[in-house]
């Protein structure tokens, strides 16, 4: 969705505060230049105390407040906390889960597909959206709360799962049986009616199809409420929702509990929730991965719906880098900024994540450097938003084989986003920037250099062709170990392994192990270890792989490195071969970050790509605005510094107002940026 301006803003509880100080934030805001709050998802509540009794006082004084002070309202939906009256009424709409029935006091603890919970729902939904259509300052609505499934194991969602199977399997038991291998320990089902439980199952095929039906059961809930929304929605207004990612004590990877692909297509627009570390151990991977994704949901710019101020424990910003991580995420298309919260919470289990303001709610220096980006954001964002951008490399993700991952763990320290991660950060500290695809974005591979997927575990025959077809007509691609091992069932598949794909990458495999006091050997690509690139006694020796390997093959493949390891040393770790125009690169096991960046450096040179002198902590990225101009950020993720030669047209650095051309150097401050447009 493109947008007329920047969003700047914080999500905001009146019916939090410990007394009345809304005229007091309304200014504070308007000063700070904040022109969008959020309001209403979290508090069902407090709008009906009692069934069927309504209260919105709250809303309507945030309502009114905010148009008086020129403050745009995104309202959501309170669909995702359920009030106490609605538990006692009915208990099981708190939901039933893998490890036992939910409890009150929690947040996200009902089963959405509980009728009950369902009717109550939209009575509130609908009540809210008639409380709130007469505000032209509302810009749009904000559909539950980072929505799961809560992985809702009732006897409502096991019903629908089984309807499900009989649909998927035209009603016919033994397709099911045969599918997923039931005939092991005795697990036939022989007849639909003798469904057990799903939570007591030990067949991977049927858990992964049941946490595929609960990615399902979200997308359906997000397109129910949505549906309800668009009854009472202008058209001018959007309609978004705010994902999040896995959670590694902030955002780490790819969500598991939801297909975001399939569940943002009745969306406007998507909307994302990013947190990340801060201070000395804040690296901007996080705000670029997670913007990587956003993009890829719609296939267009984003709304980050939720970020830190202050945050959590551990979480509170150097000087600078409050401004830093805001521009940050527009270098990766996002088109607003907004914080959880703005004002920290004084009880609750939430009381320590701090908001702009803290708890003595007076102006501090979180505050006085947010006021800095919102001018900012007031006087460069019309340059600055709908940022077009586009990548040579796309890393192709997939929910099935995270789930397979779980299932069938490579090793307990290594998960699929592991695996993801370790791929993506070192193209970002190579400053090569990456779009993200699904794995049925097969229509967008020609598009790219260089694909690469990450322990694609679990591949259809038609990924696969697609595959094949993107390295026949002169792609390169990268695929890790655990690529098309299994089929869109978790079924393992009886020919040679990677299955359909040995002669695209010109070796194969039939054994694999942990990977104990192994080191990689005659290495091909530069290891960064010494000045000519080439491997020493000392990394040779070292034990540089870890985890996970599998003892590869090769036939046509060439070998760019081998194991280094008294009975492994014959087999190939890392392989590369020539299939039709283009090249396919094997990653047989896991291995050293730093060594990983020797084999990105080998592919994409040998992918024409041009690789930056940059190098992290100074990231470099780079979109097209409105104008056609091309906008670079250089940022720099380090207290130290840095120094970098300008190399192209001319353009203008946005915030010291001078030109910058070929050849110049631009020294950036530690934990700053600079932001240039374009002028030829």
């Amino acid at each position: 969705m493109k947008t007329d301006r920047l969003l700047f803003g914080a999500a905001y509880y009146d019916e939090y505060l410990p007394y009345d100080r809304i005229e007091t934030d309304m200014e504070m805001m308007e000063k700070a230049n904040i022109n969008v709050i959020r309001i209403a998802e979290s508090t069902w509540s407090t709008w009906e105390p009692q069934e069927g009794v309504f209260d919105f006082t709250h809303l309507h004084r945030m309502l009114g407040a905010s148009a008086a002070h020129n403050i745009s309202v995104i309202v959501g939906t309170p669909t995702y906390a359920v009030p106490t009256w609605l538990a006692a009424k009915c208990p099981d709409v708190l939901t039933q889960t893998h490890d036992g029935p939910e409890r009150y006091g929690r947040r996200q603890n009902m089963d959405i597909t509980h009728p009950i919970y369902l009717k109550h729902a939209e009575i509130i939904i609908r009540r809210l959206m008639e409380e709130v259509s007469s505000y032209d300052h509302v810009i749009g609505f904000q559909l539950d709360n980072e929505t799961k499934s809560y992985d809702t194991c009732s006897d409502y969602a096991q019903k629908k799962f089984v309807a499900y199977l009989q649909k998927k399997f035209n009603h016919d038991p033994d397709a099911l049986n045969h599918a997923f291998g039931l005939d092991y320990w005795s697990n036939r089902i022989n007849a639909w009616e003798d469904f057990p439980d799903v939570r007591g199952t030990i067949n991977g095929s049927l858990g992964a199809e049941y946490r595929k039906f609960q990615r399902m059961l979200v997308t359906d809930f997000l397109a129910w409420q949505c549906a309800i929304v668009r009854e009472y929605a202008r058209p001018d207004q959007f309609i978004t929702q705010n994902f999040d990612y896995d959670w590694r004590s902030y955002s780490f990877g790819m969500q598991p509990e939801v297909n975001q692909w399939d569940a943002a297509k009745p969306l406007t627009v998507a909307g994302f929730d990013i947190y990340h570390p801060s201070a000395q151990d804040l690296t901007g991977k996080e705000i670029s991965f997670g913007g990587a994704i956003a993009r890829s949901v719609k296939k267009d710019n984003y709304l980050i719906l939720e970020t830190e101020a202050q945050g959590n424990h551990g979480w509170l910003h150097y000087p600078g880098q409050l401004r830093l991580q805001a521009f940050s995420h527009l270098a990766s298309g996002s088109n607003s900024v907004m914080y959880w919260h703005w004002h920290s919470i004084h009880n609750a289990i939430e009381s320590y994540w701090k908001g702009i303001l803290s708890h003595n709610l007076k102006e501090n220096a979180t505050y006085r450097e947010a006021c800095t980006i919102g001018a900012d954001f007031a006087k460069y964002g019309d340059r600055l938003k709908n940022l077009r951008k586009k990548a040579d490399v796309a890393l192709v993700l997939s929910n099935e084989s995270l789930t397979g991952l779980q299932w069938f763990p490579v090793h307990a320290d290594l998960t699929y986003n592991d695996i993801f991660r370790w791929l993506y950060d070192a193209f970002y500290e190579l400053n090569i920037e990456c779009d993200i695809l699904s794995a049925d974005d097969t229509d967008l591979f020609s598009q790219y250099k260089i694909l690469v997927t990450p322990a694609l575990y679990s591949v259809s025959d038609t990924l696969v062709s697609s595959l094949r077809e993107y390295v026949e007509k002169g792609g390169y691609l990268i695929s890790t170990f655990k690529t098309a091992f299994s089929n869109s069932e978790l079924k393992i598949y009886t020919d040679d392994q990677p299955h359909g794909l040995t002669d695209v990458f010109g070796m194969t495999y039939d054994q694999f192990t942990d990977a104990v006091d192994v080191g990689l050997k005659d290495c091909v690509f530069p290891t960064g270890v010494n000045e000519n690139n080439s491997a020493t006694v000392r990394e040779m020796n070292v034990h540089s792989v870890h985890y996970w390997m599998e003892l590869l093959i090769p036939d046509t493949a060439k070998v760019l490195a081998s194991y280094n390891h008294p009975h492994r040393g014959n087999y190939a770790a890392i392989t590369e071969n020539q299939f039709g125009e283009g090249s396919a690169f094997y990653l047989g096991c896991y291995f050293d970050a730093a060594l990983l960046k020797g084999v990105l450096t080998y592919i994409v040179k040998s992918a024409d790509i041009p690789l930056p002198t940059e190098q992290y902590p100074l990231i470099i990225k780079r979109g097209i605005n409105d104008y056609d101009k091309e906008i670079t950020y250089c940022f720099n993720y380090g207290d130290d510094p840095v120094t970098t030669t300008w190399r192209g047209r001319e353009a203008m650095l946005l915030m010291q107002e001078k030109p910058v051309r070929d050849g110049d150097n631009i020294t950036i401050p530690g934990w700053d940026f600079v932001v240039a447009e374009e002028t030829e």
